[in-house]
């Protein structure tokens, strides 16, 4: 059974950027936005990434903090967030645990061969930590202003 809106947020603790770590216990109380992206420096992943990026000073204003996640090793996590001056965290999920717990570890096809991967997906949780909302398969385009317009109807 999948996660969806109205369900309690599953727990995590990642490394992220910065020598951070991403973890739902810090959130404790405030509402966040979790969003899960296949690979770093990858076209869609970066125009994505920038989107939250450029978004971020609106949503800090209504006091939402963004965490981007990916299966992606801390090197390239932390090469990708210089590149692109990603000052929000981007937390590595190296064994898929989180990814799993949200329902984003699919199987996926490209040219007829299968393998698992991330599905890009978003999560606006609440400060009690309950999802507000969820986006599975995400488009790039717009999708940072949707999060963003979900966001402030929060309270």
């Amino acid at each position: 059974m999948s996660v969806g809106e109205g369900d309690k947020a599953p727990a995590f603790e990642m490394p992220a950027s910065g020598g951070r770590v991403a973890s739902s216990k810090a959130l404790k109380g405030k509402p966040y936005v979790l969003y899960f992206y296949p690979k770093a420096n990858t076209p869609g992943c970066t125009t994505e990434a920038c989107a939250f990026q450029e978004a971020l000073p609106a949503l800090g204003k209504i006091g939402i903090t963004v965490i981007g996640v990916s299966k992606d090793p801390m090197k390239p996590i932390e090469n990708f967030a210089a590149k692109y001056n990603l000052t929000f965290p981007l937390a590595s999920d190296k064994d898929t645990q989180v990814c799993k717990a949200y329902d984003t570890w699919v199987e996926k096809s490209m040219y007829g061969r299968k393998y698992m991967g991330i599905e890009r997906s978003t999560f606006l949780v609440d400060a009690k930590g309950k999802i507000a909302k969820a986006w599975r398969k995400v488009s790039v385009t717009g999708h940072a202003k949707d999060v963003m317009t979900a966001a402030k109807e929060l309270g």
